[in-house]
Order: C-alpha cells, then structure tokens, then sequence
C-alpha cells in the first residue's frame, strides 16, 4: 500500500462512527480509501447501514491531521503495516469480519508457517501453571509453532520465554500504540522477541495500555491463531474472554484442568464442564485435535520422527529412554541382549520393559525379542 492510501484508510479510522466492519464495508464497495472520501452523497446513500450522520462526518478535516500524524510515526520508526486485503495480512484474521483493518507490527513476523497458537491464562500464574507451560511448550518445538500471546505479566510472559527458549516464533499482540512497551518490566524481553517474531497491534501510537483495550486486543490474539490454550484462570477474566472469542470464530480452545480447590484452576473446569473447551492434559491432545502430522517435518530423519512423536505422547524416565533408544537404533533385540548392552542387571530390565510396554512404546515378541513402535 503507497503512503497516499495508508493516509486515507487512516483517516477513514478516524471518522466517528466508522468502526471496522463499516470501514470494510466501504472500502469493499469504492475500491480505495481515497475514493470513500471523494464520493457523492447519492453513492452513500446506497449503501445499507451508511446514514447522513456518517456521512456528514467524512467532511470532517480534523480526521486528515490525525492521520498525518500517524503516517509519520509509522514511517519514522519503521513499522510495518499490514492492510485487511493484502496477502501478508494473517490469513485466518481475514475471516474474522471484526478483524482490525490495519495492523502494525515490528520485529521478523512471518506467518508462512501455519501452525499458530494462542496461550492464554491468569497473570498469577502459578507454580503448576508455569511448568505446564513450559513443558507444553517444549513438547510441541520440533513442530516449529509460532506461538502468540499478550505480553502480560503470567501466563503470557511464561509462554513468550519458553518460546524464546526454543528458538520458536513468538508474537505479542499489545493493547497499546508501538511507541511503548507495557508493562515496563517487559521492556528487557523486547529485543529477543523482535530477532524472532515481534509485537503486533491495531493501536495507534496515541493510545494506551487502557482497560478496554486489552479486551479489543484479545479477538486478534486468538483470530490469528488455529487454536486458544487456556493454562489457568479463575471463574472470571480475560483470558475466558479470549476462550470465548475462539469460540465464535470457530477455532479450537483447550483448556488445562485443575484440582477443584484451586482458584486459578476454575475457568478452565468450567470451560471444559461446558464443552467450550477440550480437555488438555499433553502436547498429544494437540496434535490430535489439530490433527497435526507429525510427518510433516521434513528436515527431521525418520529416527528423530519417532523419537518426538513418543517425547509427544508419553514421559520415559531416564532408564526408559536409555532402552528405547538402544532399540530405536538396534532394532529387535533379545532380553538378555538388552540387559547386557544397556547394563542392567536382568531383574530390573524385565520391570522396566514392562513398564514401556504399558506405555506404548516397546512391543514384546516371540522369542523373547523386544522392539521399540
């Protein structure tokens, strides 16, 4: 988009009355911002939902400074904007009919990957919530997710540095203009998010970190996103806003169960009580959800294949892991084999085979020979 029309759509936001879905309504219908403004009362007037109050305030010149303004501040500190119908726009953003039409980003955004998802949760994050989290995180990296949250204190800022931590994409969408950062704390996370991923908003560099706005800024955290995971909440907050938003634009919430005792586990007991959300207890429900293919990761070797797919699916301790990938690597093998390679002594391997069987990841044969699935 050429400054000449980035001038106008901005200006366009900034008549009264003229919100998102009337702003796409009219830029659909006249083809450019420019020509909203240029045309004839009878040409709005056959328009459904456009009245003499909104037109009279497309007259309004103030709107032309403001929009200057703001041209400027976009061009002066080099941020990138993406409009509703152009290609770079997050794609599943485009069928959110309120989705912002502009974003403005910085940093290396780059949505050709398609598994995004959103993790959301309580800013009093606890000691169970930030493990999950992390693991959660961590079981899902080698699928390369891009993973989006709000930048807030708890859940999101736990999701950010666990993606940060595996050099995965991550995207904090603000509540504010890109002037500032909030809160203030944050600012020491800023450079890291932006050498992978970045900051995204719908607001100007005149707004604030406002109560409201956090609520607004929650429909994109989620419309860019295949999926909402709520990690903890109580009965009430933002994050069951975000659940709910998922919800209307039709894209999978999972939330993390809790004890019933525990306040911050009680949105997310509701969620699932009310089947407004599925049950997420490890990275596999994702996967099976999603129907995510674990095949898909080409750079990986068949080995590294199954070795994730089982780091999804099950925990092997250390022992475990130790046989199972003796097995991975040898293939069929015989107990005393295993025993003698992997140096136990045959009272416990026979334990410890059982145990991966029971798991799902070994499987015994005739002959004593055991084999890793």
């Amino acid at each position: 988009m050429n400054d000449d029309e980035l001038f106008h759509v901005l200006a366009l936001l900034k008549v009264d009355g003229v919100g998102d879905i009337i702003a796409k309504k009219l830029l659909t219908h006249f083809g450019s911002a420019s020509a909203v403004f240029n045309a004839r009362a009878s040409q709005m007037a056959s328009i459904d939902g456009i009245g003499s109050v909104l037109m009279k305030n497309l007259k309004d010149k103030i709107v032309f400074e403001k929009a200057d303004q703001e041209l400027k501040f976009i061009r002066n500190n080099n941020i990138d904007v993406s409009f509703f119908l152009e290609e770079k726009y997050p794609e599943r953003l485009k069928h959110c009919i309120d989705g912002p039409v502009l974003l403005f980003s910085s940093g290396n955004i780059d949505f050709k990957n398609r598994k995004i998802i959103s993790i959301v949760g309580t800013r009093q994050i606890t000691s169970y919530g930030t493990e999950f989290c992390k693991k959660l995180i961590a079981d899902l990296a080698p699928l390369n997710p891009i993973i989006v949250s709000g930048f807030a204190y708890g859940v999101d800022i736990v999701a950010h540095q666990a993606a940060l931590e595996h050099n995965l994409q991550t995207i904090g969408v603000l509540a504010h203009g890109l002037n500032q950062i909030y809160p203030k704390t944050h600012k020491k996370y800023v450079s890291r998010i932006e050498e992978n991923g970045g900051f995204m908003t719908e607001f100007w560099s005149t707004s604030n970190p406002e109560k409201e706005n956090f609520v607004k800024r929650n429909r994109i955290v989620t419309g860019i996103s295949e999926a909402t995971i709520v990690i903890e909440s109580a009965d009430k907050g933002g994050s069951l806003i975000t659940a709910y938003m998922a919800n209307d634009y039709n894209r999978d919430v999972f939330a993390v169960p809790g004890r019933t005792s525990d306040k911050y586990s009680q949105g997310c007991n509701n969620l699932i009580k009310t089947q407004k959300a599925n049950l997420l207890s490890s990275a596999a429900d994702v996967l099976y959800i999603l129907n995510w293919d674990i095949d898909e990761i080409t750079s990986k070797t068949r080995n590294n294949k199954k070795a994730i797919q089982k780091q999804l699916f099950v925990t092997l301790d250390q022992d475990e892991q130790k046989i199972y990938e003796y097995l991975q690597k040898n293939g069929k093998e015989m107990l005393d084999t295993i025993a003698l390679q992997c140096d136990f002594p045959i009272y416990r391997i026979s334990g410890i085979l059982l145990n991966m069987e029971l798991k799902g990841v070994v499987r015994p044969l005739p002959g004593k020979l055991f084999e890793a699935i």
